[in-house]
């Protein structure tokens, strides 16, 4: 299929921007095996990263998408980024983990393809098919359900619609064919008009972090920690531009290096080790 190159690099630029408050070192994590807030020998996000002392970790279900990014497998400790064409991020000092999630070797899969990627995975593990949907930039609604029935996406120029296909199209390479098309024409000025705002001391696992138009960036929620006097701490993660592996972020105003980000420090600006927010960033599904 025909991608064309003038709609491409206009959704792209609007996917994510330049980062904001970078570190300028290179080369490798920070993450020590010392850490307390690291345990080395952990594979997921909550058997890696223990929570802060007083803080207990919310117990979301495996079915739900809370429970599902919990669960996302790591690569082993100490795993740099990579970029889609495998070079390393110059930055290696932003992120405490990396997922053990694919690239493709294409630039495609930025900060809102990666929290899409995530959303998506979740809901096909759940065979919940019907709900995956994403818009383009256009505003044309890309419905799995159609691809999966066999219909495919013609672009032309900066109009979309449906075509007929050979028939149903179910399994996973397909699927992610469907996300490689949505990759392509989506992003943040899409993705933040698709989530509803919410109060930032409702935040949870799954809420995004999301600053839409070009340039834009998103990161999403993975895990959350509560103490008994009502404080509440989560821990980041992201893709960027050029696209890369999806890691989870330090907090930059931790001193021991902790991916831990107390949200009684999200005001007027929500600092990521990369990025910026602003208030009222915070949007739900």
């Amino acid at each position: 299929m025909r991608m064309f190159s003038l709609t491409l690099l206009l959704t792209l630029l609007s996917t994510c921007g330049p980062a904001t408050g970078t570190s300028e070192k290179a080369g490798v994590p920070v993450a020590g095996i010392s850490d307390p807030w690291l345990n080395p020998e952990g594979r997921t996000i909550a058997t890696r990263f223990p929570p802060p002392p007083g803080f207990q970790r919310v117990a979301y279900q495996p079915h739900e998408f809370g429970g599902f990014l919990q669960n996302q497998p790591l690569k082993p400790h100490g795993t740099p980024v990579k970029l889609y064409n495998g070079d390393l991020k110059p930055n290696q000092y932003a992120h405490a983990a990396v997922l053990d999630v694919d690239v493709e070797a294409r630039d495609l899969q930025q900060c809102a393809d990666a929290v899409m990627r995530l959303r998506a995975e979740y809901l096909y593990d759940a065979r919940r098919y019907d709900e995956i949907h994403f818009n383009f930039v256009s505003g044309f609604r890309a419905d799995y359900r159609r691809w999966r029935a066999g219909e495919r996406i013609r672009v032309q120029g900066n109009h979309a619609d449906w075509k007929p296909g050979e028939g149903a199209t179910p399994g996973y390479k397909v699927f992610r064919k469907y996300l490689t098309m949505v990759f392509s024409y989506a992003g943040t000025a899409s993705l933040v008009h698709e989530l509803r705002p919410k109060e930032i001391t409702a935040i949870a696992a799954g809420d995004v972090l999301i600053r839409g138009g070009s340039p834009g960036h998103a990161v999403i929620v993975v895990d959350k920690a509560t103490n008994t006097a009502g404080e509440t701490v989560v821990l980041l993660a992201q893709s960027y531009m050029p696209a890369q592996n999806i890691h989870v972020l330090i907090n930059p105003l931790a001193t021991d290096g902790s991916p831990w980000h107390r949200v009684r420090d999200f005001g007027e600006t929500i600092r990521t080790a990369e990025y910026t927010f602003y208030e009222g960033a915070l949007r739900a599904w």
